[in-house]
């Protein structure tokens, strides 16, 4: 079992509440994620999945409960949540690239502005980056110009510009045409070997088979069923899951 040592993100007794307490949108998550693990959250549409996902780097304030990320509580009001978010990579359902900046500009903005990086090192990385996802002839092309698979590979590599200890990802391909989508879980299936820690949202449920190392199964704020790939799909406990997998599978 993993210990303590390499745990990136702890999370205890979460809660989201909106209405006052009337909606539950998270109510009482608790979950460690190692590093090196590749964390895939399913469920149905409104179980809290994204929101779980979007609390981690405090996009979603949560009403109690604690995150602690390298050690860190980051729901102290005191820590500077900006630092953080620098090295927690976010990538969104649709893409959130600048339309008015090349692909190139659009990678390098980040490490230039937040890491002080020179304009040659920071475009020397993103040619790397954009040649391991077999899109350096696009470097000066505007994201209008691209496919969705195509921007969201793009918004993958100008997350990694950053160097991020963690990526999240929610629910990355939903808004892609079905012949897109392999293009993009392939990205994620390289890094996941690579060794990257990743959270992923999602309803591609081939992808939790085959890269998650851990599978998370929330329904209605809560967490039902944490378990390894083969024993959620293969060996589902709750009726709950059986029920859910029953209608995706």
């Amino acid at each position: 079992m993993n210990g303590n040592s390499d745990v990136l993100i702890s999370v205890r007794n979460l809660k989201k509440y909106y209405n006052k307490g009337e909606i539950r949108a998270l109510d009482g998550i608790s979950a460690d994620i190692h590093k090196g693990e590749v964390v895939v959250i399913i469920g149905p549409s409104g179980s809290g999945k994204s929101t779980f996902l979007r609390s981690l780097n405090l996009l979603e304030r949560p009403t109690d409960g604690q995150i602690l990320f390298e050690g860190e509580d980051i729901t102290d009001s005191s820590v500077n949540i900006n630092k953080l978010r620098m090295k927690m990579g976010m990538v969104f359902q649709h893409f959130n690239l600048f339309p008015h900046l090349s692909v190139l500009d659009n990678m390098t903005l980040a490490p230039r502005k937040l890491l002080k990086m020179n304009k040659a090192d920071a475009e020397s990385k993103a040619m790397e980056l954009l040649r391991k996802v077999a899109l350096e002839d696009r470097a000066k092309a505007f994201p209008a110009q691209l496919s969705g698979g195509q921007k969201q590979r793009i918004a993958i590599v100008r997350a990694l510009c950053m160097s991020p200890d963690v990526l999240l990802f929610d629910e990355p391909t939903s808004a892609l045409d079905p012949e897109m989508v392999g293009e993009v879980l392939d990205v994620m299936k390289d890094l996941a070997n690579e060794g990257m820690t990743m959270v992923v949202v999602t309803h591609e449920m081939g992808f939790a088979k085959e890269v998650a190392t851990r599978v998370i199964f929330m329904d209605d704020g809560v967490m039902i069923e944490e378990a390894t790939p083969d024993q959620i799909f293969d060996n589902p406990q709750s009726d709950r899951l059986k029920t859910f997998l029953a209608k995706v599978l």
